[in-house]
């Protein structure tokens, strides 16, 4: 499964730096990105609670949203021949828009009120765990697992509050890298990312929210050096 691949991808990093510090043909990379991209993700809300007819469609809604974002990261690498692994990490937090919506809360089965929900959320502590091979002299393809934590920051007419969460995906890339002097290099790289879903029930224990999918494609342009 996925916490155990990344448990591997971690431990071939720490053997091949281990490795490299008595092998002239292995190499350590350190660099900093630059990333925009945009994510896509479709969730739902529903009142499990037992007031009125809360099981009825209007006490279920779902959205689907768009985003675009830029941020930075820094990376590690270790290198034998054709084959590097690394991690890549995001400091600081990268935050959604607020997103505000006007829904009727059905509080008994004659009675609905009309609420405002808003929402933002913030991903924190984002990392990835990659392998990647050389495929010719400047490409490659990479794969591995992604971590982040997810913190609600929502502002809802129900009175009800949602816990933090994290969650884990997987990651395909494949990009070009060009040495400069000095080991110094550029990259170009395109990465594909799917979270897995993750279900929260508010501190009232009256409603849950489902998100279904988070997946996201970015371009990121990279400069770091081999020692």
């Amino acid at each position: 499964n996925r916490i155990n691949m990344k448990k591997t991808l971690i431990g071939l990093f720490i053997a091949m730096f281990s490795y490299g510090v008595a092998s002239a043909e292995a190499g350590l990379s350190i660099g900093v990105s630059g990333v925009a991209g945009i994510f896509g993700a479709s969730g739902s809300e529903k009142d499990i609670g037992t007031d009125g007819t809360t099981s009825g469609a209007d006490e279920f809604q779902s959205r689907s949203e768009y985003s675009g974002f830029t941020y930075g990261s820094i990376f590690v690498e270790g290198s034998m021949g054709p084959i590097f692994v690394g991690v890549d990490y995001v400091p600081g937090e990268i935050e959604t828009e607020e997103s505000s919506t006007t829904v009727g809360d059905k509080t008994t089965s004659a009675t609905s009120t009309q609420v405002t929900n808003t929402v933002k959320v913030g991903f924190d502590a984002y990392y990835t765990a990659y392998v990647g091979i050389k495929l010719f002299e400047d490409a490659y393809i990479k794969v591995g697992t992604a971590s982040v934590d997810v913190t609600t920051k929502e502002s809802l007419g129900t009175g009800s509050t949602y816990g933090n969460t994290s969650l884990d995906g997987g990651m395909v890339g494949a990009g070009v890298n060009k040495s400069l002097d000095n080991g110094m290099f550029i990259r170009a790289e395109v990465n594909y990312t799917e979270f897995d879903g993750v279900k929260l029930v508010s501190d009232t224990a009256v409603n849950e929210i489902s998100l279904d999918s988070l997946d996201g494609l970015a371009g990121k342009i990279s400069i770091g050096k081999t020692f």
